[in-house]
């Protein structure tokens, strides 16, 4: 079965160009960026291969992915409104 993987440029297109740039000129960006993209690879992965790991465990790693997800979009429309 494909699954999806969630990356942000996947999940908000429109916002490309901004991510792009973030990732490229802010360090707290690129970290959480990085960070969030490691947790969405290793979802993934579980998901994919049908890993043997717990509920609670895929559960608190997609919850990090969530609230990783929210600051960084947060930070988008931030630097997108200081235009």
């Amino acid at each position: 079965m494909q699954l999806d993987k969630h990356t942000l440029v996947n999940d908000f297109p429109k916002h490309q160009h901004t991510i792009r740039h973030l990732k490229m000129n802010d360090n707290h960006f690129a970290k959480l960026f990085d960070a969030y993209h490691q947790l969405d690879s290793e979802v993934h992965h579980i998901e994919e291969n049908n890993e043997p790991v717990s509920d609670e465990y895929l559960d608190s790693l997609k919850t990090r992915r969530v609230h990783l997800k929210d600051q960084l979009f947060n930070l988008v429309i931030k630097a997108e409104k200081a235009l």
